[in-house]
């Protein structure tokens, strides 16, 4: 049962705990969203060509895979949809719960999907509806996720609150990324039979763990008054796309330079070590593992820093510093020599998270309350579609086109001109209360950076 709560009626004490325990169930449930999403990306990098399409090339192969991969991102809009209007219709804790069941049974399911060799062509086409599910379940957390806590925070600490959800990310990315490297040492070549079927399994005990932590919060004060208020939205989705489809779009491009980028260095990354470069795989899941770590730090400081100086001018610094890297990257990369291999794959780490750490806030905030969880959602999801979904077939295509990574780095680029752009043309309501009403009716969207 769902608890609906008026803040100004807790008392303080209160009211401090709900905070913490908002802070903590959004960390552990996108933590857990995000090992399942991530294991996809790395077993799709590393296993799946071999085993769910073996009679084909192997550039094929890898495409074929990764496009499976892109699956997942392709689901994501629908479940922002789908879940962004239970959510603000609903509430936004029971929504999670149900974003956290669905993700946590598809990814179980995916570990008992038999391979080609058994089935034939009904093995891909199994992992490809379960990666479908995957996308939805990720589709409909982060919003609800980020909704939640941002609604607990107070204004000065906004930033630094919505990190919360994404520490998820690091989190995520490390725990499946750890758990491949040990099963990898484990079971050494059993690993491509059996071995990779493992860290799946293990999502069934985390999704019950999660579902444990997120029953102590209460609901969202300001859903909770805006409910009381018979202030909520008759149809959400069709509402904020009707009557807010810059802020949907400028947040979407705004993703673009951390989106792209982090899945070319965390996913792409393996397939070009390991066959352009003839590089061991657990150079690079380790350094992505080293990487997570750096942005656990990382993270909650430029949301803290997003908080004290100013929202749109550290994510524009990030854009820039992405930017900067695209060429560098690669030329490190090269040298085939691994201690500056974990060096660069570790400052993409950290330069992803300038704009991935007050992006939470950004996005929530260019909302209105009865539209948040729908708006952010959408905005958020459909970067996930055009961005970071496509990025690791992009690059396959681009290598095999140009037999260069100059192509790739000019695409990352483009992404980051764009991406400036759109969040210099979003409007700042960092200094505003997210309990307003904001844009009820649409204003035009200021370019400055105040």
């Amino acid at each position: 049962m769902v608890n609906h709560v008026d803040s100004n009626n807790l008392p303080e004490e209160v009211r401090k705990k709900q905070v913490r325990k908002a802070a903590i169930a959004s960390v552990v449930g996108t933590s857990i969203e995000w090992y399942d999403f991530f294991l996809y990306g790395t077993m799709a990098a590393l296993v799946f060509p071999k085993l769910f399409f073996p009679d084909n090339d192997p550039y094929i192969a890898t495409l074929q895979s990764f496009a499976t991969f892109f699956v997942g991102f392709l689901a994501r809009p629908i479940g922002a949809a789908v879940f962004g209007a239970f959510g603000d219709r609903i509430g936004r804790k029971a929504t999670l719960v149900a974003t956290l069941l669905f993700m946590g049974i598809s990814s179980t399911l995916i570990g008992l999907v038999p391979s080609h060799a058994q089935i034939g062509a009904a093995a891909p086409v199994l992992l490809v509806l379960l990666r479908f599910c995957q996308g939805i379940g990720v589709g409909g957390e982060w919003g609800g996720s980020v909704v939640l806590s941002t609604e607990w925070s107070p204004k000065k600490h906004r930033g630094l609150m919505g990190s919360m959800t994404q520490l998820g990310v690091p989190i995520g990315l490390f725990t499946s990324t750890a758990m491949v490297s040990l099963l990898i040492y484990l079971t050494g070549d059993s690993f491509y039979t059996w071995g990779w079927r493992i860290p799946f399994l293990i999502s069934l005990l985390l999704v019950g763990f999660g579902l444990y932590i997120r029953s102590g919060v209460m609901e969202s004060p300001q859903f909770s008054k805006m409910k009381a208020e018979n202030r909520i939205a008759k149809k959400p989705v069709l509402e904020v796309i009707k009557n807010h489809p810059k802020e949907i779009i400028l947040t979407s491009f705004a993703r673009l330079a951390e989106q792209a980028p982090f899945y070319v260095f965390t996913t792409w990354v393996i397939t070009y070590g390991v066959e352009n470069l003839k590089l061991d795989e657990q150079i690079f899941t380790n350094a992505n593992s080293v990487g997570s770590i750096l942005e656990l730090f990382c993270l909650p400081l430029f949301a803290f820093l997003s908080d004290r100086l100013n929202r749109k001018k550290v994510y524009v610094a990030g854009c820039i510093m992405t930017l900067a890297m695209s060429f560098p990257f690669f030329w490190v990369l090269d040298t085939g020599n691994v201690l500056w291999i974990f060096i660069a794959i570790g400052t993409c780490h950290v330069i992803n998270t300038i704009l991935y750490g007050p992006q939470a806030a950004l996005i929530a905030e260019s909302f209105p309350t009865h539209l948040r969880y729908s708006g952010a959602s959408l905005g958020y999801q459909c970067a996930s579609l055009i961005g970071g979904g496509i990025a690791p077939m992009i690059c396959v295509y681009l290598l095999h086109k140009f037999g260069s990574t100059v192509p790739i780095s000019i695409y990352i680029i483009s992404l980051c001109i764009i991406s400036t752009v759109s969040v210099l043309k979003l409007k700042d309501y960092s200094s505003r209360d997210m309990g307003e009403n904001l844009l009820v009716n649409p204003i035009n969207v200021g370019s400055d950076v105040s």
